[in-house]
């Protein structure tokens, strides 16, 4: 028996060594050898066993990065703020030259653009979620998680965490999982140490310090499920982990199946083409529900989690709405609660109804969406014309129901309450009884006379 005791301990001493060998420094702790600085001319030295990244007045945000690319992984580190600065780490990154156009709203030649895991100790609190640097900006803001929003300690060393495998990305602070995206825009890169371009000349000289930088390549295994809300960016894809959480696609992306046209049996192909995994309503004359019609889902729901990709022309108007019943038999849209889909710069319904409730996003002529765009909070709500945005509608059991946009919830309300009936007795749906107060109801999606497309539309009963 003793002996056989023996030998499992060596096998678990074996086994838990060559786990551990699977692992290799990034840093040898003595010098910034297989790094380079790129982008900008922070400073970066070595002292004590660690890296000091210290901002420099009047430099573009700079990246120390590794002289090698790296694809699948999991990267391990501590990281301390010495000052109360935003910072990052880069990972499966590049560089942009001069004639690349992956990145949006930045044209700077050798630019640094890839996935960033975030360093942010303002109130906002978005550390650990994942942003896409000099190219798409936020992928995975913090408020799609708001129980890891404390899992950052402002002034000790904190435990970062990156797994990489195929096109699951996840973050982890202090054991505390942040982020988890589905995406497929760039496979391998280099890792690099940020230090964020300052404003103020009195804050130069701010430090930011990183150990214990390791990192494994091999014999790669996901850490178990961890249940946090997945952004997944592959079209009409619904991944294994989302299938365990309930969701699947509303809309297969090749066929009809599942939808029909508002007070119709049939559905209306003749304005819906559906090409290339992409549904669109090439309709253009303007007009309400009066070249096809809107499409319906054959399915009723209540409580749900709804998710949607959503592209609009120039003057788009279209919209997405919910608990909608047939029953008004009216002329026109079909009657429901719904999800603005505008293009709020040049189609004249963005100046209508009351302070800003037909823009886009809104709950239509009930409630505005909120302004997410104001210098300085780092969010963008609406993406422009031709661009792919991401909404979302999550009603409750409880009858609470939220609006997201790209990211952000810009709506927020109960309906069943006396507010919202106030809201509805001076809309242009107080004619309907009990408007939007359904148990249940069918998803639509509008035709009104202009071109929008949608796509991965996936939903989760609550």
């Amino acid at each position: 028996m003793k002996r056989l005791l023996s030998f499992s301990l060596l096998l678990l001493i074996f086994f838990s060594g060559n786990a551990q060998s699977d692992w290799e420094p990034l840093f040898n702790g003595k010098d910034l050898s297989g790094f380079t600085i790129l982008n900008g001319k922070a400073s970066y030295r070595v002292e004590n066993g660690m890296i000091i990244g210290k901002t420099v007045y009047g430099e573009p945000n700079s990246f120390l990065a590794t002289n090698k690319v790296y694809g699948d992984f999991i990267l391990e580190l501590d990281l301390r703020l010495k000052n109360p600065m935003n910072s990052g780490i880069q990972f499966r990154s590049e560089i942009k030259d001069a004639n690349d156009t992956c990145a949006v709203g930045d044209k700077t030649p050798n630019r640094v653009h890839g996935y960033q895991m975030e360093i942010d100790p303002s109130p906002r609190a978005w550390s650990g979620g994942i942003y896409d640097e000099a190219r798409r900006g936020w992928l995975y803001p913090m408020d799609y998680n708001p129980e890891a929003k404390s899992a950052f300690k402002k002034s000790d060393w904190n435990h970062y965490k990156i797994e990489c495998i195929g096109n699951s990305i996840r973050t982890w602070i202090n054991g505390i999982p942040c982020a988890h995206l589905i995406d497929a825009a760039t496979a391998k890169g280099f890792i690099a140490l940020q230090v964020h371009n300052i404003s103020k000349k009195e804050e130069e000289g701010e430090e930011i310090q990183w150990k214990n930088i390791r990192i494994k390549t091999k014999n790669l295994k996901p850490a178990p499920s961890t249940g946090v809300f997945i952004v997944n960016s592959l079209i009409n894809n619904v991944s294994s982990e989302e299938q365990k959480q309930g969701y699947r696609l509303l809309w297969d992306g090749v066929s009809s199946k599942g939808w029909r046209g508002a007070y119709k049996t049939d559905f209306p192909d003749k304005v819906w083409q559906i090409k290339d995994g992409t549904l669109t309503v090439n309709s253009k004359s303007g007009a309400e529900s009066a070249n096809g019609g809107d499409i319906v889902t054959e399915e009723k729901f209540g409580a749900f989690d709804l998710q949607f990709e959503f592209k609009i022309s120039d003057t788009a108007n279209s919209g997405v709405k919910y608990f909608v019943t047939e029953t008004e038999n009216n002329v026109g849209s079909a009657i429901g609660l719904e999800f603005q889909i505008l293009d709020d710069d040049k189609h004249p319904d963005a100046k209508l109804g009351s302070i800003g409730n037909r823009t886009m996003g809104s709950l239509y002529d009930l409630i505005p969406a909120a302004n997410l765009s104001e210098p300085g909070n780092g969010r963008r709500d609406k993406l422009p014309v031709g661009q792919w945005n991401r909404g979302r509608i999550i009603v409750y059991p409880n009858g609470h129901i939220e609006h997201w946009l790209n990211g952000f919830k810009i709506v927020s309300y109960d309906r069943g309450t006396p507010i919202f009936y106030a809201l509805v007795a001076r809309s242009k749906y107080a004619q309907w009884k009990n408007f939007g107060m359904a148990p249940t109801g069918r998803i639509l999606l509008q035709e009104h006379g202009t071109v929008v497309s949608f796509r991965s539309i996936k939903i989760k009963p609550l």
